[in-house]
């Protein structure tokens, strides 16, 4: 790699690393990173602006400034107020200027991810080894390369020998007419036409065939004018050329000399200086997720399988009790799955069926509060008959720890973590379903934690992970809690933790936090303990969540509303109790699905935020 370097391409630009070269020449194919030259440049007005002056190879100038303008009018980049294009004979310039406040490195870097600035070529080493098509490293390139060259050198110098050999030949018939010239003539000129002319040659004369149409080829005036001595001459001169062919084809020294002849007359004669550099630093200094923030943001996916990425700040913090925000705007739709991610993390979406799929959370365009999303389907390759029931955002797949996964009708069971690293882009099989039950939540344990379960007609149950043997990625379940009533399903499950609350929510918007100490550890397959008085006044309940005192939580209806409020806000009541209104509700509306928020530390209290006159007097009235 020291000799031979890398590609050079006629258009400049830079390589960025050697990876992809040394992958080529190990294996014979490799992906040269190529890049743009740029620099970056102040410009008017406190202005910055990237300057392109070399091009990677085969990128169309033309192409490139459209798809920056383009970028530029649709505000995929907000930033962008100018791309002129001011190449000339003395070379290529392109320029492209930003607002004063756009930090011009990260404006590059999204350039070179979304433009042809940065693209890659293939380096594939085909060649012809023994007569078929192969990709081979470098080293037998070179040794292909060099029998190729000294086979070329043979089969052209066997050529110059049967050509030689043939002017020898022809040489001497030469001789045979010079020295009977006058028989020859009349031999030709009584004969009654060229073929009795050639056999009268032939025949009289002991030439081969060749030697007479030769001398018979020539004009008279030659014939006459041929030298003994310059025949003499030319007839050794051929003789020479002759042996020195013969020389080459048998001495391999002598083939070698003339290989390594030829090929430093080629270097001498195309070589020159490099024109792309090669830059030690690998181009994966920055990732797609260098592009984008890392924040917390709220996933929501309705019950016809529509999904969006949220901004936190969507939905307003309001006090309890407050009438919420509009969130899902397609009719006759509702909100089935609410939950938060980090925009860096995967997102491990689990159906109904039990296969599991992956995605990443960066991957969800971010929309509006008002957007309805898109199809899940778009995103994941499921079934036409599956949906997404439960989701688990983690950071990396390869970690430790279970997924403890929990069916509607109460069955549970563990599967390491590490058993889901090798996600095929049509899922897997992650729970044997049984027929007429479905997967609902999946929880990240780390092998001794308490599982809680809450249902729909107000029972919970306790119990450590343990009591759930962990089995493998395909396995079926065990029984987590026995259900009251053929209408009683769960209705949430989640992992305990220290100093955080139970907190349960009715159908008709009341919710209450309680102390996990009131729960005690049960043994998995009990029918659990009360946790919640359902009354014709709550309603059953529909969602449960583990939350800590700090936390914000999302509560959306099925008529589409959206709340978020402070969790400290809900009274904490015993285990019991019938708990507090949320969220005003709208005649034939119901509590769809709530999900906790991780408090952000760096988030003060706001009184604007917070401040909201009718959801106050509507709470005294629901206290009182």
């Amino acid at each position: 790699m020291e000799l031979i370097p890398g590609p050079d391409f006629p258009t400049y630009g830079l390589i960025m690393g050697k990876k992809g070269i040394r992958d080529a020449y190990e294996s014979g194919r490799g992906s040269v990173v190529m890049q743009a030259k740029t620099m970056i440049e102040s410009s008017d007005m406190g202005k910055s602006k990237i300057v392109i002056t070399e091009l990677p190879y085969q990128v169309n100038k033309k192409t490139l400034v459209e798809n920056i303008a383009k970028l530029a009018k649709l505000k995929k980049f907000d930033g962008i107020t100018d791309v002129q294009d001011y190449s000339d004979k003395r070379g290529m310039r392109i320029e492209v200027e930003f607002r004063r406040d756009v930090n011009p490195t990260r404006a590059l870097n999204y350039l070179l991810k979304h433009t042809t600035l940065r693209s890659t070529f293939g380096c594939t080493m085909l060649s012809l080894v023994d007569g078929s098509p192969r990709v081979s490293p470098l080293l037998t390139i070179l040794d292909e390369y060099l029998d190729h060259r000294r086979n070329i050198i043979i089969r052209r110098t066997r050529y110059e020998l049967y050509r030689a050999l043939e002017r020898v030949h022809q040489l001497e018939g030469f001789q045979i007419a010079r020295v009977n010239l006058d028989e020859i003539i009349r031999t030709i000129r009584a004969s009654s036409d060229q073929n009795t002319a050639l056999l009268a040659l032939i025949r009289n004369f002991a030439m081969s065939p060749a030697q007479a149409l030769a001398v018979l080829a020539m004009q008279l005036r030659r014939l006459t004018q041929l030298d003994q001595a310059q025949l003499e001459t030319d007839y050794k001169s051929a003789l020479q050329r002759v042996q020195d062919l013969m020389n080459i084809l048998t001495d391999d020294e002598r083939l070698r000399e003339i290989l390594r002849e030829e090929i430093v007359a080629m270097r001498d004669k195309y070589g020159d200086e490099r024109r792309t550099k090669i830059i030690a630093r690998e181009a994966g200094e920055f990732s797609e997720e260098d592009l984008i923030p890392e924040e917390e943001a709220i996933v929501s996916i309705s019950r016809d399988g529509y999904i969006k990425r949220i901004s936190m700040d969507a939905y307003r913090q309001q006090k309890r009790g407050g009438k919420g925000l509009k969130s899902v705007m397609k009719q006759d739709d509702e909100p089935s799955h609410l939950f938060q991610v980090n925009t860096h993390h995967f997102i491990l979406f689990f159906t109904n069926r039990g296969r599991v799929y992956k995605l990443r959370t960066y991957d969800l365009p971010e929309t509006s509060r008002y957007s309805r999303g898109m199809p899940v389907i778009n995103y994941i390759a499921i079934e036409s008959d599956e949906k997404v029931t439960a989701t688990v955002s983690v950071k990396d797949i390869k970690g430790e720890g279970f997924l403890t996964m929990i069916t509607k009708y109460g069955e549970v069971k563990r599967t390491p973590m590490d058993s889901f690293q090798n996600l095929r882009s049509n899922g897997l099989r992650a729970f044997d379903i049984e027929e007429g039950d479905e997967l609902g939540w999946v929880l990240t344990s780390a092998g001794n934690n308490d599982v809680m379960i809450v249902t729909h007609n107000g029972m919970s149950i306790r119990f450590n992970e343990k009591d759930a043997t962990s089995r493998s990625r395909a396995a079926g379940g065990v029984r987590a809690i026995r259900l009251k009533g053929k209408d009683d399903y769960i209705v949430g499950a989640d992992i305990a933790r220290e100093g955080a609350k139970l907190l349960v929510v009715g159908e008709n918007g009341y919710g209450k936090r309680t102390d996990l100490d009131e729960y005690r550890i049960q043994t998995r397959g009990g029918s659990g303990i009360l946790t919640m008085n359902c009354t014709e006044k709550t309603g059953k309940i529909v969602s449960a969540e583990i939350v800590d005192e700090e936390d914000r939580l999302v509560v959306l209806t099925t008529g589409g509303q959206g709340i978020r409020i402070k969790v400290k806000g809900i009274r904490d009541v015993k285990r019991v109790a019938q708990g507090v209104k949320l969220i005003n509700l709208k005649e034939g509306d119901q509590i769809a699905s709530i999900a906790r928020l991780i408090a952000d530390p760096d988030e003060g209290e706001n009184p604007q935020m917070d401040g909201d006159e009718e959801g106050e007097e509507q709470l005294a009235l629901d206290d009182e």
